[in-house]
């Protein structure tokens, strides 16, 4: 198959959430936002794709579309947990699509640090690539400076109760007692209904003020997912060679006192606890990577670093290395899903007791991902995010957030960082 032509143009800076608003009630919208910090330099906005995957996929083969000529570029796609820990787990209910995957020959990406705007076209011909450019260049005149939405979800009901969690955390610590496995991450579930008229770009627009490093808002059908994610699964650049993963463990809230929140950075930096843990992925990452990497290539650049969010500080380390020449995106994807600072250690084991206490995940805890013309790839781990699904003209949500158990784990502590964490969504969703 020939190669597809490309076609690119630089126009003036616009902001990228208003050039998404416009594009929002069209097919497929699509919205990459970061925040444009240090790891996020650049935004993506799209829609109307002119080639889709939403479905379940052979076993072993969810990620062969991946390895097809006229799919190993420009494309973005969302591997739901589940597809990942199958292997561990057996079959499950289906409650989202393994892979849902989107071609768009049309796309604008946002240049934070030089303050422009890089149009994408592409097609199997240059006229072909010239008109979706053109296309994409007319969205940059239907920017929507849109206010912000009122909260618009009816409710945001807990799957489980409370006891239920705190029970499943005490499961856990005796299971590492016995030798069972060392760390396995261990979720909350809830749900809601939007109100008649809302729908899921709400949610994004009402965290638009806390925006993360890898934001986004992706609608194909009756599907929609809204991520405030602050978490790196993978990046790999294939001119070097280079991957990283930022994996994230360890969690304290922030305070509105300035002396208290600075404080509980300092606990959390200094944490045995959350240090062990954090650990434990990091070397977990290294094992993963090694499937894919050189000899001797895989080492750890920074550890335990403290990151500030608008409703947590973490702590985060960077595992890299250098792919093989045979490796690409598909294989990278293949070796570490699901990311392992969602699952635990030793990660099989940790999926299967995962299985034991929760129903399936969905997207929760899977990746979204974005592979340039280049052949560069992006993955974020969608933590922070809400699915979203509609019936009848109605769009219902689910969201998780979860924890690391560890053998000092205390199940009150645990559940109380689940709160912290879905914070931000839950204010998103019904404003308290």
């Amino acid at each position: 198959m020939a190669a597809r032509s490309v076609e690119v143009r630089d126009r003036p800076w616009r902001d990228p959430l208003a050039v998404a608003a416009g594009l929002r009630h069209r097919e497929g919208p699509l919205a990459l936002l970061s925040d444009g910090g240090v790891l996020g330099r650049w935004s993506f906005v799209a829609a109307e794709p002119d080639l889709i995957h939403v479905g379940p996929t052979a076993p072993g083969a969810t990620l062969d579309l991946l390895r097809r000529p006229d799919l190993a570029a420009g494309v973005v796609g969302l591997l739901a947990y589940d597809a990942g820990a199958r292997c561990a787990t057996g079959p499950r209910e289906l409650v989202w699509p393994d892979l849902m995957l989107a071609r768009y020959p049309a796309m604008l990406a946002f240049d934070h640090q030089g303050e422009m705007v890089r149009i994408f076209g592409r097609g199997d011909t240059l006229d072909a690539a010239r008109a979706a450019a053109a296309r994409a260049e007319s969205w940059l005149s239907g920017a929507t400076e849109a206010a912000c939405p009122p909260a618009p979800a009816d409710g945001f009901k807990a799957e489980a109760p409370p006891e239920a969690y705190l029970a499943a955390v005490a499961d856990v610590v005796a299971r590492i007692a016995s030798g069972q496995l060392y760390q396995a991450n261990i979720a909350r579930a809830w749900t809601g209904d939007l109100k008649a008229g809302a729908d899921p770009f709400d949610v994004m627009l009402r965290l638009a003020d806390r925006a993360a490093a890898y934001g986004a808002f992706w609608r194909l059908g009756d599907r929609a997912v809204v991520s405030n994610s602050p978490e790196l699964f993978l990046t790999f650049d294939p001119a070097s060679r280079r991957i990283e993963s930022r994996p994230i463990k360890g969690t304290r809230p922030r305070d509105p006192d300035p002396v208290r929140d600075a404080a509980l950075a300092v606990e959390l930096s200094a944490s045995l606890k959350d240090r062990a843990e954090n650990l434990m992925i990091v070397d977990l990452m290294r094992n993963d990577l090694s499937r894919v990497a050189g000899p001797g290539s895989v080492s750890v650049s920074t550890l335990f670093e403290v990151e500030s969010h608008p409703t947590v500080h973490h702590l985060v380390s960077t595992v890299s290395g250098l792919a093989r020449p045979d490796i690409g995106p598909a294989d990278l994807l293949e070796a570490t899903f699901p990311p392992g600072s969602i699952t635990g250690a030793p990660k099989h084991e940790a999926m299967k007791v995962i299985a034991g206490h929760e129903p399936p995940r969905g997207p929760w805890c899977g990746s979204l991902f974005h592979i340039e013309d280049d052949g560069r790839l992006t993955a974020s781990v969608l933590i922070r995010t809400a699915s979203f699904e509609r019936e009848d003209g109605r769009w219902r949500f689910r969201t998780l957030a979860g924890a690391g158990i560890v053998a000092d784990s205390d199940p009150a502590a645990e559940l109380a960082e689940t709160d912290a964490k879905i914070r931000a969504l839950r204010e998103a969703l019904t404003g308290t």
